[in-house]
């Protein structure tokens, strides 16, 4: 493998992650939501189930990971993808995706109560922090004129949360299948979740229109199903610490695509919301990552130390080939 090439990935990753939430904002605009991110996914296991059959990869999940690919399928997947379309109906995809990325705040309180870990004064902090960074980028709403964003910012902090719960999952679970095979599993199960809500809250799916499915072909394979490979494959040429860095690019470079793109307004209040929010996520992951007490755990999380990375990196440690000697 030549050596620009792990560079090339990256930087095609973090690109596909900045682009992809303004995409999403047009996408729901002409696809309902809940059958946008039931359509993302199917497409997003249709390549996926491609790719692990190309590896020779392909078999129905061992059954002591039913429970990881329920977890992270249902929540992680399924409901973050239709709480984040619903509210991007709403709010400009910048700020919404900062809010969406707080996950790692609210993985402190979850791993202290349900993993038992010592939270230091540096989570703490961190915690602090991105509260008040969310409080920062919600203030709008609270305005005379904030027009009822307070259900779609808080549709984001659920987004968020319930993303936190499917890393304090992955971090409790042993894996017996590598997390890249589960990975089409875990997109079909938030497939066929999302399709009866849909059904239910949204009707019959009505065409999609160019526009809808443009965002779709990008969303779907790239943004999505790339993403949990690439991931994986750069993780073998960088140390997690640089990649965790790097990545921390794609929020940013998604706040400048909105705005040039979708005209999106960054003012004070989303520029301090974005310092305090990276700020507290760095320390809180930070102090996870130095406190976790059970080695399998330190196994699972070691270096996850940035918003979306947290969970993808996840996928790299538990995947990782061994180190020749």
């Amino acid at each position: 493998m030549s050596g620009s090439r792990p560079r090339v990935l990256l930087l095609l990753l973090i690109s596909s992650w900045a682009v992809s939430w303004p995409l999403v904002k047009v996408g729901v605009a002409a696809v309902p939501p809940i059958w946008y991110a039931c359509f993302r996914y199917a497409i997003a296991a249709s390549c996926l189930f491609a790719l692990v059959a190309a590896r020779h990869e392909a078999a129905p999940p061992p059954r002591a990971d039913w429970p990881l690919v329920a977890v992270s399928g249902v929540l992680q997947m399924g409901s973050y993808s239709a709480l984040t379309g619903v509210a991007l109906t709403v709010l400009p995809p910048g700020r919404a995706s900062v809010l969406a990325f707080s996950t790692p705040i609210w993985v402190v309180p979850l791993a202290a109560w349900w993993l038992r870990e010592r939270v230091s004064r540096a989570a703490l902090l961190g915690t602090g922090l991105g509260l008040l960074g969310v409080l920062s980028i919600a203030s709008p709403a609270f305005r005379a004129d904030g027009g009822g964003q307070v259900g779609s910012y808080a549709m984001l902090l659920g987004a968020a949360f319930c993303w936190a719960i499917s890393i304090v999952a992955v971090r409790a679970h042993r894996f017996t299948a590598t997390p890249l095979a589960l990975a089409p599993w875990q997109m079909l199960a938030a497939a066929c979740l999302l399709l009866p809500v849909a059904l239910a809250v949204e009707g019959a799916p009505r065409p999609v229109g160019p526009r809808g499915a443009a965002s779709l072909a990008f969303v779907g394979p790239v943004a999505t199903a790339f993403a949990y490979w690439a991931v994986v494959d750069v993780g073998r040429h960088f140390r997690a610490a640089v990649l965790s860095m790097a990545l921390l690019a794609a929020p940013a470079l998604g706040i400048l695509i909105s705005a040039l793109a979708l005209d999106e307004k960054v003012g004070g209040s989303l520029v301090a919301g974005v310092m305090l929010i990276g700020a507290g996520n760095r320390l809180a992951a930070r102090a996870g990552t130095r406190h976790a007490p059970a080695p399998e755990a330190e196994a699972s999380l070691e270096g996850i130390k940035t918003w979306r990375a947290r969970h993808f990196l996840v996928l790299y440690r538990a995947y990782r080939p061994p180190e020749r000697e």
